[in-house]
């Protein structure tokens, strides 16, 4: 077994003739495994927004202002971003099953020390641990893009997306019900089991995968910077992955200080129930990749990114109370939520296709960036929120949103060159039988 494959009992179905009748074309990734990894995405990611809607729970249980506490997504977000930075890489040197299966279980080791956390120092090192582990969510995805045939590749990277953006909105609903059930405490327990459950399932499910690259890993993490400086396509999709993770953060970072103060002052249960408007809109946005399959990626960006924009002035409407401002939160999360989702599938579909022998490295440019933006936009919607309310923070996301139609813009009047694609370095070399990328532009749907 020499490529690197996913495989559990009949989830990669056979090979394909080649066009030459050699029998070596690619494999297709079937529904079941997409669905599996989809899975495995969205409990892992789900651990850093268990907290989401605990904010004013746990600000008062340790004793600390709703800023303080706002610090526990912030933390978790900073430990995820520097995962993304140094763990994601390991995906092409590293055997997967094995690498998915411990992160998992320090995962759920974390997850503990979290639950037992009797101060907020203690706490935000606990938090800290889980958001780091919880990066295994991308090392899936470009397991998938890789498993998917050219034809099935932007659908496969849109299940699992939504997936995990799935997974990260019932983890609202399930902290808030949990919470309201037990305490604060009893969510990071029910997490906790459910990775330690989960690491022992793939490992009795999954067979070895062999890795992709024979170089060190600290040659494959300075091939990283190499890509982004070889790829300008790369680049502008990292700043629009920045803006749209952070219009994602200030939306659901200050919506839980809005709905557990007046006008609405509703607990924990009832605040995590608005994660399933954003379900909505991550399940509709999973046509987002057959749209890029088709050759469509562009104006889906560019459909989303209007979108994004558009969803904050309804979502400002929520700030006077009532049912007209129940109904504008709602609508406003479905929106954002189907904005920001059809955006990264569109940035993932896009960079896939452009750097297809370095995916896992690319992702980890990606969502480096996407998570930097929402650690901006974490901290600062914290330390507004207090001041300028919601509001103000709902300015802040349009802000944020125009910038991320300006950077768009620029690329419509000055598209990105098709330059061969970039070497992750001189030392760094393709694994055999790597594809090869032609220069061919985004928006007629090469692959």
């Amino acid at each position: 077994m020499n490529d690197p494959q996913f495989v559990a009992s009949g989830s990669v179905r056979p090979r394909t003739a080649s066009a030459d009748g050699s029998g070596t074309g690619p494999p297709t990734l079937s529904r079941a495994t997409v669905l599996l990894l989809a899975v495995v995405c969205g409990a892992a990611v789900a651990n850093i927004y268990y907290a989401q809607p605990l904010l004013p729970v746990i600000s008062r249980a340790l004793g600390v202002s709703q800023g303080a506490g706002g610090l526990v997504i912030t933390v978790s977000q900073i430990g995820y971003a520097l995962s993304l930075a140094l763990l994601v890489p390991l995906g092409d040197v590293l055997e997967r099953r094995r690498l998915v299966t411990v992160l998992l279980g320090l995962s759920a080791l974390a997850l503990l020390g979290a639950a037992a956390s009797s101060s907020l120092g203690l706490l935000l090192a606990a938090i800290g641990v889980v958001g780091a582990t919880s990066a295994v969510a991308q090392i899936v995805v470009p397991m998938a893009a890789s498993l998917a045939p050219d034809h099935q590749r932007g659908s496969a990277v849109g299940t699992v997306m939504s997936g995990l953006l799935i997974g990260i909105m019932i983890a609202r609903t399930v902290a808030g019900v949990l919470a309201q059930i037990g305490d604060w405490q009893l969510v990071f327990v029910f997490a906790a089991v459910l990775m330690a459950a989960l690491a022992v399932t793939l490992r009795l499910l999954l067979r070895p995968v062999p890795r992709s690259e024979s170089s060190t890993y600290p040659q494959l993490l300075r091939s990283v910077p190499a890509l982004v400086r070889g790829e300008s396509l790369l680049r502008r999709r990292m700043a629009l992955a920045a803006v749209g993770m952070g219009c994602f953060t200030v939306l659901w970072t200050a919506s839980s200080f809005l709905l557990a103060g007046p006008p609405y002052e509703f607990g924990p249960a009832v605040i995590g129930l608005f994660g399933l408007a954003g379900v909505v809109g991550a399940a509709a946005a999973a046509r987002a990749g057959r749209l890029a399959d088709r050759g469509h990626g562009r104006r889906v960006t560019t459909g989303g990114l209007v979108l994004l924009a558009a969803s904050w002035p309804v979502l400002a409407v929520a700030g006077v109370g009532g049912p007209s401002g129940l109904i504008a939160l709602t609508a406003g999360i479905i929106a954002l939520n189907l904005a920001q989702q059809s955006l990264l599938i569109s940035h993932q579909s896009a960079i896939y296709r452009r750097v297809p022998h370095a995916r896992s490295r690319v992702t980890t440019a990606l969502m480096v960036s996407a998570f930097a933006g929402a650690t901006v936009a974490s901290a600062l919607t914290a330390a507004l929120y207090p001041f300028v309310g919601w509001p103000g923070v709902c300015g802040l996301g349009l802000v944020i949103a125009l910038v991320g139609a300006g950077i768009w813009t620029l690329e419509l009047v000055h598209p990105s060159p098709a330059e061969p694609p970039a070497e992750s370095s001189a030392a760094v070399r393709h694994p055999v039988g790597a594809g090869r990328v032609s220069s061919c532009r985004e928006e007629v749907g090469c692959a």
